[in-house]
């Protein structure tokens, strides 16, 4: 055994014993510690600074994701502050190393065109319903997608609101969010009318007269579950010629959010319609507004072609 295995096999007894570290956790560190060991040039327990931040740099031309990187990272980490405290070492060359940075991923969302496709089908199906059946679920989605689109509400949200929100002609209601904080959102004439159309139908339902919720269900909690939603949507989208795959009642909400900054709204604006508690949260969208500047420059800069 190299002297670097050796000190690996010394690493992993100490998590054992120290640690109570799993078979799976124990065959990770050992993986990743021996792509190091196999890599860098030299006994990896002997590796500089420099030869460590060589080493993560090749795991992206290698094509690890910044996620395996961080890990890998980690592991080091984990090794080099046992040989300092062993005494192998006298430093701890991953001091000064930086995680790898995890990209954030944009937000699937839909365009404009595509959003009313899936309205336009959703009230088209309320016309052609066959039964009276087809028509109280035609009316029920008709209603929550137009909400949704409306307001960007969370599907936990949207599923739980009371009736009392389509029992008023106000243009704006307010809703109780995570940590039970509550914000404004606004209403389009659009949503008012399909959750009165929705209200006329829930009121033929007897079995439902005394539910406190707008989209009342024989559940548990009493409302519709957001999977049931969630499934009659792939549905409606299917059906609306659209990749049922992508769509989901978080898409909607990312769509509410980015067709409101293509349209000039400002981010602290979206920020509190979508009740994110810090800015950062919102931030997502900033790809949204590059594209916005830069068209805003493009048109109507002076000096621009």
């Amino acid at each position: 055994m190299t002297g670097s295995g050796a000190r690996i096999e010394a690493f992993l007894e100490m998590m054992v014993a120290e640690r109570g570290a799993s078979e799976n956790t124990l065959q990770s560190y050992r993986r990743d510690l021996e792509d190091a060991a196999d890599t860098v040039d030299g006994p990896l327990h002997e590796a500089a600074t420099p030869q460590l931040r060589d080493y993560l740099t090749s795991l992206t031309a290698r094509g690890f994701a910044a996620s395996s990187q961080a890990r890998r990272l980690s592991a080091l980490r984990q090794f080099f502050k046992f040989l300092h405290a062993e005494g192998v070492r006298t430093d701890d060359p991953t001091g000064t190393l930086d995680m790898p940075r995890k990209d954030r991923a944009l937000p699937v969302t839909l365009s404009e065109d595509n959003v009313g496709l899936l309205l336009d089908r959703a009230e088209q199906e309320v016309g052609e319903a066959a039964s009276d059946e087809a028509r109280f679920d035609a009316l029920r989605m008709h209603a929550l997608i137009e909400v949704l689109y409306a307001t960007g509400l969370r599907v936990s949200e949207l599923v739980s609101l009371p009736v009392t929100v389509a029992r008023r002609d106000e243009r704006f209601f307010f809703v109780k969010g995570k940590g039970n904080k509550e914000r404004l959102v606004p209403l389009t004439a659009k949503a008012q009318t399909a959750m009165k159309a929705w209200l006329g139908a829930r009121a033929a339902k007897p079995v439902y007269a005394g539910s406190r919720f707008l989209f009342p269900a024989s559940s548990e909690s009493g409302h519709l579950a957001r999977q049931v939603f969630a499934r009659d949507l792939k549905g409606l989208a299917a059906r609306a010629g659209l990749n049922a795959a992508d769509l989901s009642p978080h898409v909607l909400r990312h769509a509410f959010a980015s067709h409101l900054l293509q349209n000039g709204a400002d981010l602290r604006a979206v920020q509190q319609l979508l009740g994110h508690a810090d800015i950062s949260t919102t931030q997502i969208y900033t790809h949204v507004l590059e594209k916005r500047l830069i068209a805003l420059v493009n048109d109507h800069h002076p000096l621009a072609d």
